[in-house]
């Protein structure tokens, strides 16, 4: 567990700056997670909370106090599909408005610093058609595969293989820079 948790700490001031520090350090990530699902803000906030929670019930657990953030965030993700899953996830009928997958993400801004600048240079660094495949997916969490298919010219039935690949390929580099 984080350093500042596995000490005593019988101070209320302590545990509050250590709670922050923690929010401070993973919060945003995790709020990416949450909407990359395609979760609205309550639910992402449901999710999100949901995360805490479970740290605070398993912190005793957590055997590798570097990679907190990861445990975090994928937690955050299996919280978000539930809630997604339960609210059955309706999809829009309508094409949305797309944001070009070749301008900066708006959404980085939620990111912390680091990690958000590691991850999209990981994925800037992946060959097309990835890379263009990645960012729509990232800037349009609730696009349809026909819209994906019309706007990057590919085959409908190649795009889930085709981002199963990118998205591995992602998380290798990704591994690599931790």
């Amino acid at each position: 567990m984080h350093r500042d948790m596995q000490q005593e700490t019988s101070s209320p001031a302590l545990e509050e700056a250590v709670w922050k520090d923690l929010v401070a350090r993973f919060g945003g990530r995790m709020w990416a997670v949450a909407r990359a699902v395609g979760l609205s803000p309550t639910d992402a906030a449901d999710a999100v909370q949901g995360a805490w929670l479970r740290l605070v019930e398993h912190y005793d657990r957590i055997r590798d106090p570097d990679r907190l953030g990861a445990w975090l965030v994928t937690t955050t993700r299996h919280e978000a599909i539930r809630l997604s899953k339960r609210a059955g996830a309706e999809r829009p009928s309508e094409l949305p408005d797309l944001l070009d997958p070749t301008e900066p993400d708006p959404s980085a801004v939620v990111v912390d610093a680091e990690y958000g600048r590691a991850a999209w240079a990981r994925l800037d660094a992946l060959k097309e058609p990835c890379r263009s495949l990645l960012r729509l997916f990232a800037l349009n969490p609730d696009i349809r595969y026909s819209h994906v298919s019309t706007h990057l010219n590919m085959p409908m039935g190649s795009i889930g293989p085709t981002r199963a690949r990118c998205e591995k390929h992602l998380r290798a580099l990704l591994e690599e820079s931790e």
